[in-house]
C-alpha cells in the first residue's frame, strides 16, 4: 500500500546537489514538505526556485552536533513533525590505502556515517512520541561489495547499512520504518571529488545511472516503506553472486569493479 505523500514533511540531508536536490523536487510535485538542509545554502536557493509549494531551507553541517539539534529543532518547531527523514549526506575519495592518511578515514566517516547517526538521533524521539515516521538512509552497493581505492569510502557505507539493518531491528513495533536504499555508480557531482582525473568515470561511464531514476526511486521507497532497494539490478545479482562465492566472483568481476 502506497503511502500519500501529500502534506509529509520529508527532511533531506545533502539536499544542495545531486540525488538530494532532486528528490525534492520529486517529492514537492506529489504534495510533500521538502526540509532541505546543507552546507550551501546559496545553491539550495537556487535549487528552491524549481519547487513548487511549501519548503523550508536550512544550512546544516552534519558534523555538528550542534547544528544538526538546532536545524532538527527548528524544523519540528516550524512544522510540529517530521513524517520522514532522508540520510543523503555522504562524499567520497578514492585514494589507494597506503596513501591514505588517517584523517582521509575519520573525516569521512564523520560525514558519512556519524552524520546519518547524528540526525537520526535528533528526529527519532519526536517520531516514536508520535508512533509514526521513517528513515530512510542513502547506503551504496558499495557497503556489500567493495572495491579497490575505497577502503574509507566502502567502510562508512557498510557502517551505514549495519546501523540501519540494527535500527530496524529496534525500531519494530514502534511505527517507525527504517530503510536502506544501495546505489551503485550515479551521474552526480559526487565523482568530481571521488574521481578527479576522470577514470573511473570513463570506464564505467556506461553503466551509470540517471541521477533522475535513482531519486524516483528513492521516492518509491518512501511511498512503500520498503526496507531495502539495490540498485540497479544487475548489479544487486553481482553482489548476491560474490557474497555466495567469493572466490568465483573475484575472479569474474574484480577486473570490472576495480577499474579506478
Amino acid at each position: 500500500m502506497k503511502v500519500d505523500l501529500r502534506g509529509k514533511v520529508v527532511l533531506i540531508t545533502g539536499a544542495s546537489s545531486g540525488i538530494g536536490a532532486k528528490v525534492a523536487v520529486l517529492l514537492a510535485e506529489k504534495g510533500a514538505v521538502p526540509v532541505l538542509t546543507a552546507r550551501s545554502v546559496d545553491k539550495m536557493s537556487e535549487l528552491a526556485a524549481s519547487i513548487t509549494g511549501e519548503h523550508a531551507i536550512y544550512g546544516m553541517d552534519v558534523r555538528s552536533d550542534e547544528q544538526v539539534e538546532r536545524v532538527l529543532s527548528q524544523a519540528l518547531a516550524r512544522y510540529g513533525k517530521i513524517d520522514v527523514l532522508l540520510n543523503n549526506a555522504g562524499y567520497g575519495e578514492f585514494v589507494p590505502f597506503t596513501e591514505a592518511p588517517i584523517a582521509h578515514f575519520q573525516e569521512m566517516m564523520d560525514v558519512n556515517y556519524m552524520g546519518t547517526v547524528r540526525c537520526t538521533r535528533a528526529v527519532l524521539p519526536s517520531m516514536l512520541s508520535s508512533g509514526q515516521g521513517h528513515i530512510v538512509n542513502v547506503a551504496s552497493m558499495a557497503g556489500k561489495m567493495a572495491t579497490a581505492k575505497s577502503t574509507a569510502y566502502s567502510a562508512t557505507k557498510h557502517a551505514v547499512l549495519g546501523f540501519t539493518n540494527a535500527l530496524r531491528q529496534d525500531l519494530r513495533g514502534t511505527g517507525v520504518a527504517v530503510s536502506a536504499v544501495n546505489p551503485g555508480p550515479i551521474d552526480t557531482p559526487f565523482f568530481n571529488r571521488a574521481d578527479p582525473g576522470g577514470q573511473y568515470v570513463r570506464n564505467i561511464g556506461w553503466f551509470m545511472m540517471s541521477p533522475d531514476k535513482v531519486a524516483k526511486a528513492i521516492v518509491s521507497v518512501i511511498e512503500r516503506r520498503r526496507p531495502e532497494l539495490d540498485l540497479p539490478w544487475a548489479a544487486s545479482v553481482g553482489v548476491k553472486f560474490m557474497q555466495l562465492f567469493p572466490r568465483i566472483g573475484s575472479a569474474l568481476f574484480g577486473g570490472f569493479t576495480n577499474r579506478k
